[in-house]
């Protein structure tokens, strides 16, 4: 279930990220300054909102499905989940209504915020659509969704900032594009809800689960930005404008690959546990670990070498510099926290220990904010940077020591050490290479360097990879074979 999941989700993360640098390459230049702004403060807006309400209802669709046979019980399954849904919902609308036309806010800013809010109950009914499908392991139909509403909400919202909608365009597509895709995939959806009732015990149960888990991302977001107020407080506005710039450009690389690899991992966790008890889901922890290892260490230093070209071709000249600084240290952030959300953290979701996921967030959030309390003042971006990543190596220990006494999850020592060889032989040679400056270098480096890194991972039989390659290998020409047989 994990490959499938691996290379069915490869088309839907492709398109994330790529969508992803178009909205800052598009919108930053289609936006005023004070539009862009205004956008990305409501955005931060209604996703604390929209994790706060509806995620705890996502994180239990995801988790609970698979624990359910058809019948009553899946019925109710689905009832559950809906019902409430809709009732928030009710409530939701009109309440965030009223509080919005009471707030002394600046018009624009408070038309952003509604756009955003009122595009929630839309985003919450089709994450849940989406969630179910991951959980069957309904892959093409997940993946296809994903790409529809991502593309589509870039599309429309690029039309409406073409309009003058200002710094509500971006928020316009991401509520209009899953309200588009509902038609075709709510009444589905419904129709397994039919027969099903509200069960307050079932739902008592799901929010014990999902609460903590809103709380934790929460706690993320929160997280997030700490780094970039206090820098505004120690410094300036620029300075915060270049670790920005640097921090999005390594994180989002990252984390479009860790949100590939956990998107087909989580699943089949669970089906693993759920179906095969706790031998089967090592077994398949393992496997995964072992992929996230073979693909996260050279993304990140291979972002981390690249950081100087890659900030000349994608960030403007007055930032660049300072933000290329930062790159390699955000890149090894990214690579933690990656390994700690998708991989550790996965221990306290299997075990539905989600309360224990909160306490392991407050410990780097609270040691983020100490460590950029002493380091910024006295180093400044760097500092910020440094505060960053030691933060989230003291979040993966955290979560590591507390969720092996919920599963115990294991680490692959042999993948690990034979991808850390891989990778140091990669940065060696790629660090050798001549530096021309720009497009050519950043192609120069990432191609020799994926080339090396591949060579030397099927040298050492890295994760398995070899065994892979020979078995796909062998699947292919049987494929191609049968089809001359019977063409």
């Amino acid at each position: 279930m994990f490959w499938r999941g691996v290379w069915g989700y490869l088309p839907a993360n492709i398109v994330q990220g790529v969508v992803g640098f178009l909205a800052i390459f598009i919108f930053t230049r289609l936006l005023t300054p004070e539009d862009f702004g205004r956008y990305a403060l409501a955005f931060s807006i209604v996703t604390l909102c929209h994790v706060a309400l509806f995620s705890w209802l996502e994180a239990a669709m995801a988790r609970f499905w698979a624990a359910e046979t058809p019948g009553p019980g899946m019925a109710s399954h689905f009832a559950s989940l809906y019902g409430t849904a809709f009732k928030i919902i009710a409530v939701f609308l009109p309440l965030a209504a009223l509080v919005l036309w009471f707030l002394p806010l600046d018009p624009l800013f408070k038309i952003a915020i509604a756009v955003g809010l009122a595009g929630s109950p839309a985003r919450c009914l089709a994450k849940l659509t989406q969630e179910r499908y991951r959980a069957a392991g309904e892959v093409s139909r997940s993946a296809g969704l994903d790409m529809a509403m991502t593309s589509g909400g870039l599309i429309i919202g690029v039309a409406f900032a073409f309009v003058g909608a200002g710094g509500a365009a971006p928020l316009l597509g991401l509520g209009l594009a899953p309200l588009a895709a509902l038609p075709f995939i709510l009444p589905g959806e419904l129709k397994q809800a039919r027969t099903g009732v509200v069960e307050r015990a079932r739902l008592k149960s799901y929010a014990g689960y999902g609460y903590p888990i809103a709380a934790s991302l929460t706690l993320g977001v929160v997280l997030s930005s700490t780094d970039r107020f206090l820098l505004a407080a120690f410094m300036d506005e620029a300075a915060v404008g270049a670790y920005h710039a640097g921090y999005s450009i390594a994180n989002r690389t990252l984390d479009v690959l860790f949100l590939w690899l956990g998107t087909a991992g989580q699943p089949a966790l669970v089906m693993a546990l759920e179906r095969g008890g706790l031998t089967r889901l090592k077994e398949a922890a393992r496997e995964q670990a072992s992929t996230f290892l073979l693909i996260g260490l050279p993304a990140a230093a291979g972002v981390a070498l690249v950081a100087r070209p890659l900030g000349e071709v994608m960030i403007g000249e007055d930032l660049r510099v300072a933000a290329s600084m930062v790159t390699p240290w955000i890149a090894l952030s990214a690579l933690l926290y990656g390994l700690t959300a998708y991989y550790f953290g996965q221990a306290f979701t299997l075990g539905r220990k989600t309360k224990l996921l909160l306490l392991a967030m407050t410990i780097p959030a609270a040691s983020n904010v100490i460590l950029n309390l002493i380091l910024i003042p006295r180093f400044g971006l760097i500092g910020a940077a440094w505060s960053t990543a030691a933060s989230f190596a003291i979040g993966l220990l955290a979560t590591r020591a507390m969720g092996r006494r919920v599963v115990a999850l294991p680490v692959p020592l042999d993948p690990l050490i034979r991808c850390l060889i891989a990778t140091g032989l990669m940065a060696l040679v790629v660090s050798a290479l001549p530096s021309h400056g720009g497009l050519i270098e950043l192609i120069q480096d990432a191609s020799v360097g994926a080339a090396v890194y591949a060579a030397a991972v099927l040298t050492m039989n890295a994760a398995g990879v070899r065994d892979i390659t020979i078995r796909v290998i062998g699947q292919i020409r049987t494929r191609l074979r049968d089809r001359q047989a019977t063409a």
